[in-house]
């Protein structure tokens, strides 16, 4: 396989493409950087495009486009460069439960990104993206997912009364303490969570099952903090203290 040195390699171009949010939403794909990022792509069974794996030339890499290591760097979005980048398929789904988080106006990729690996790290179903989110397939947003990015189902969600089950509005110091049910089995339900300077509209708050909040000192967390605490919380079980 001839190692590709020139920047203006048709294969280079496209991938440089997918740096903007208009391009990869036109594309239905996105990039990802790094041996962790396509290990984990390779586990939740979502193999890179054919012809679309690079790697740094003498890396030895089966299966892989050699690139000359300059030309790498240029589609790479690391300031340090990156010794191996994939292509991937866009998927979207309907929000589903039983655990479902949707985020609303979280505009920084790097929370969404970390919210996705929460997500999946809490065995949540599915996270929801509602109007003004960052693109959960941008590079920032996929690095901080850890790889979640190709296990977590998302979906885009236009109005509330599409998410799935009891729908709680986490707001910052109003309803009720959060706390997830004693017993075995919760409910169906959505976490809904804000912006941190902003928080949920009010009409989105409205169409909500409840309001809650997590019991803290100071004035509010980041969304993707909130979520992770609030995420904990649904799926912890209660200790149980045998008699004595």
């Amino acid at each position: 396989m001839t190692t590709i040195a020139s920047p203006q390699n048709p294969r280079l171009k496209a991938l440089r493409r997918l740096h903007t949010r208009r391009e990869r939403a036109r594309h239905g794909r996105f990039l990802a950087e790094g041996e962790d990022l396509l290990a984990a792509a390779e586990r939740a069974g979502r193999p890179a495009l054919e012809g679309y794996r690079l790697a740094g030339s003498g890396l030895g890499e089966s299966g892989f486009h050699d690139v000359e290591a300059p030309a790498l760097a240029g589609v790479s979005s690391l300031g340090s460069g990156t010794r191996v980048i994939g292509v991937y398929e866009q998927r979207w789904g309907p929000a589903v439960g039983p655990l479902c988080v949707y985020l609303h106006g979280v505009g920084d990729p790097g929370n969404v990104g970390t919210v996705l690996r929460s997500a999946e790290a809490f065995g949540a179903s599915c996270v929801a993206l509602g109007p003004s989110c960052a693109d959960p397939h941008g590079p920032k947003a996929v690095r901080a997912s850890m790889g979640a990015i190709f296990s977590v189902t998302l979906a885009r969600v236009g109005n509330v009364n599409e998410l799935p089950g009891q729908r709680v509005a986490l707001v910052a110091g109003a309803g009720e303490p959060l706390r997830g049910e004693d017993g075995e089995h919760q409910p169906s339900l959505t976490l809904l969570v804000g912006a941190e300077r902003d928080g949920l509209p009010e009409d989105v708050v409205a169409a909500c099952d409840r309001v809650a909040h997590i019991p803290i000192s100071s004035e509010s967390l980041n969304a993707a903090m909130a979520a992770t605490v609030a995420l904990y919380e649904m799926t912890r079980r209660p200790s149980r203290v045998p008699a004595s």
